[in-house]
């Protein structure tokens, strides 16, 4: 017997929502990347004057009630899940689902999350009990010690719990994950989100990520093993694929996406975004961490590209990872030449975190919202500070205005600095 090939269920998104540093709300985030509006400026919600950087990019009036029907469990809502939470009612509703459109059984949710820190001042009278003059007793570590630390203390802080809350907020049955793999996270949970959808257990997905590094101890942390921006003007500080970068910044923000079966959103006449093509996922392994590796990107690349059957010369533009330091965007730069051969000198870039830095898992979901939103608007914002060209990139990077498509495909990648990857291929219907 002939085995017969069936198509894959096509996959498409109906519904966008962002928390970012320059706008709450699809239309406000869009306004300001059309703008070039920075959302990077000195740090306003604690003092700064001994931190090793001074900068960042905050989300100003942001207030998760607003967002927020089961108000009560704000409680148990780091500042992290606060932000995906938020994103993922805003894309409920901008895809104006509601109770009663769909099966609460074959709705999921897919978020990617990265390590959510606790704040010193909830450990501090643990600590005060433990210390006895100068030093620290650990033999009154233990019950009595114990009694110091709230009992829902470690809630706020599970990588899980972001997708657990979406969830409870809409009332969504159906395969729920997280995925932690910094950058890399959403993109990785757009491909576990689209693949639950294609084998036919679920109609509608809930996907994002959310992440903050806004906070003393994730500043100085951080500091010790990144490279951060130290320059004296905020928002010139963050310019990927420039060659006088420096070094990236730190921000908070989330963003979250309806996607749905194709034949289910055209049924309930769902106003579709873009269909997603093709994401994968790869990693450089051992002895591939120079200048000359992205291997796992390259890789990441070339499975959309066999699995969409695009061909380089027909993506539209490329929303890049753009860490802004000299290390890896070099890397992503040599990897997007080893994938797209010749084409990687002409299609055209965009570095997004010259705009709101970079905020672990929530970044890549925050830049991929520019492409969806850019693929229906037909152009995409440019790079912000890029003034200098650096060579060794060799890159067609979007600058001092937005770029009007001429073709309506676009590829998205994220990275991880140890060699994570993911890539994403989508197209405007």
């Amino acid at each position: 017997m002939v085995a017969v090939k069936t198509e894959m269920p096509r996959v498409v998104i109906t519904g966008v929502g962002v928390v970012s540093p320059v706008g709450i709300g699809k239309e406000a985030f869009w306004r300001s990347l059309l703008d070039g509006r920075s959302g990077i400026s000195f740090l306003k919600a604690f003092p700064n004057e001994r931190l090793p950087c001074r900068l960042a990019a905050e989300i100003a009036d942001f207030n998760p009630l607003e967002f927020l029907r089961r108000k009560k469990l704000l409680k148990v809502m780091s500042r992290d899940i606060q932000l995906g939470v938020s994103a993922a009612s805003l894309a409920m509703s901008d895809a104006r689902l509601a109770q009663g459109d769909f099966d609460p059984e074959r709705l999921g949710v897919v978020y990617g999350a990265g390590r959510i820190p606790s704040k010193p001042q909830e450990l501090a009278s643990a600590a005060a009990f433990c210390t006895q003059g100068d030093s620290f007793n650990f033999d009154l570590f233990g019950e009595e010690c114990m009694r110091q630390i709230s009992p829902l203390w470690l809630l706020p802080q599970l990588p899980n719990m972001p997708a657990c809350h979406v969830a409870i907020e809409h009332d969504a049955r159906g395969p729920n994950n997280t995925i932690t793999c910094r950058e890399a996270s959403p993109l990785l949970a757009l491909a576990e989100a689209v693949h639950t959808i294609q084998r036919g257990v679920a109609d509608c997905m809930i996907v994002g990520a959310c992440g903050s590094d806004v906070h003393p101890v994730d500043i100085a942390r951080l500091s010790l093993v990144e490279e951060l921006s130290h320059r004296d003007d905020p928002e010139k500080a963050c310019r990927p694929f420039d060659i006088d970068r420096n070094g990236g910044i730190l921000g908070e923000g989330a963003a979250a996406f309806v996607i749905e079966e194709y034949g289910f959103a055209r049924r309930r006449g769902a106003d579709i975004y873009s269909e997603v093509l093709a994401v994968a996922g790869g990693c450089d392994g051992f002895g591939d961490q120079t200048v000359a590796g992205g291997t796992g990107l390259v890789r990441s690349i070339a499975s959309v590209l066999s699995k969409s059957g695009v061909l380089p010369q027909e993506i539209g533009h490329i929303n890049g990872h753009g860490r802004s330091t000299k290390r890896d965007d070099l890397v992503e730069a040599r990897a997007y030449h080893r994938a797209l051969g010749s084409a990687a000198e002409t299609i055209p870039v965009m570095g997004l975190k010259s705009y709101f830095g970079t905020f672990d898992a929530g970044t890549g979901a925050v830049e991929l919202a520019a492409s969806v939103l850019g693929l229906r608007q037909g152009m995409v914002p440019f790079t912000r500070n890029y003034e200098t060209p650096d060579p060794l990139c060799g890159l067609n990077v979007i600058h001092a205005e937005p770029l009007t498509l001429k073709n309506r495909t676009s590829l998205k990648v994220n990275r991880t600095e140890m060699g994570q990857s993911a890539a994403a291929i989508l197209r405007a219907i």
